[in-house]
């Protein structure tokens, strides 16, 4: 039988249970955190999620490249997957406990990265409230259903009718109802 909280485990032959992977940085596709790699638009309310299986700059160059407008700038935190991103870009030094910055002097601290901090919040909220636990193989489709809930959100003055019409042009289905384009 377990012990009380702050009192030793008794028996050493059966550990206490822990909870997914709790080391902390960046995950793997081969340990039980895979990679997710996201961009929100600031101005456009518009966010992309993707499960990719290394965060290299390699993969984040093509991740930002494809999602973003060549006009587009930046704003990361400093981890060095990040510096061969061929667009403006700034950055904060949360090892130095930096969460945002003013960088034109004009008393807004424009260089953070709240808006996708916050994103993924939702998210996990989301997938902890909601389902409790997502399969590897299935991960891809919770993210769509999350982008498509955050893109198409009434802080955008997208209401009822217009988020269901998005979902018949999208083709998507749910348990009860089918939603096809005709």
């Amino acid at each position: 039988m377990r012990g009380k909280k702050g009192e030793r485990h008794a028996d050493p032959l059966d550990p206490p249970r822990r909870r997914a992977n709790k080391q902390r940085g960046h995950g793997t596709y081969d340990n039980d955190r895979p990679p997710i790699v996201g961009t929100v638009g600031r101005y456009s309310g518009q966010c992309r999620l993707r499960v990719r299986h290394h965060t290299d700059s390699k993969t984040l160059q093509q991740h930002v490249h494809g999602y973003t407008q060549q006009d587009t700038t930046c704003y990361t935190d400093e981890w060095q997957g990040y510096n061969r991103i061929k667009r403006t870009h700034h950055t904060v030094c949360h090892g130095q406990k930096e969460w945002a910055r003013d960088d034109d002097g004009d008393g807004i601290r424009e260089v953070h990265t709240n808006t996708i901090e916050g994103y993924f919040s939702i998210l996990k909220r989301g997938i902890y409230g909601v389902y409790q636990h997502v399969s590897e193989h299935h991960l891809k489709r919770y993210l769509a259903e999350f982008d498509f809930r955050y893109n198409e959100r009434v802080a955008l003055g997208v209401g009822d009718v217009e988020r269901t019409e998005a979902a018949r042009r999208k083709g998507l289905r749910s348990r009860s109802y089918a939603y096809v384009s005709n």
